[in-house]
């Protein structure tokens, strides 16, 4: 999988848990409006993608051949009457 130019990459795959959720989410929470992020954790990651909801970012999740998944998660950008 290629990122887009805008998008940063953080790889957590080799990390235990609760590793991967915590740093997943704190990258998360630093998006600025109109940022993404791909994240690829060493599996599924249910309960984040709930936590990321509560948020308001937006993620999806692919599951990669060698394992694990890459979660896309993208914070919209601000409209005009935010």
């Amino acid at each position: 999988m290629t990122a887009l130019p805008s998008t940063r990459s953080l790889d957590l795959r080799e990390l235990s848990a609760p590793e991967p959720l915590i740093r997943a989410l704190d990258a998360a929470r630093r998006l600025q409006p109109g940022e993404a992020l791909e994240v690829y954790t060493p599996l599924v990651p249910g309960p984040l993608l709930e936590l990321l909801g509560e948020e308001g970012v937006h993620a999806s999740v692919t599951r990669l051949d060698e394992g694990g998944a890459c979660v896309r998660v993208h914070r919209p950008p601000l409209t005009p009457c935010d």
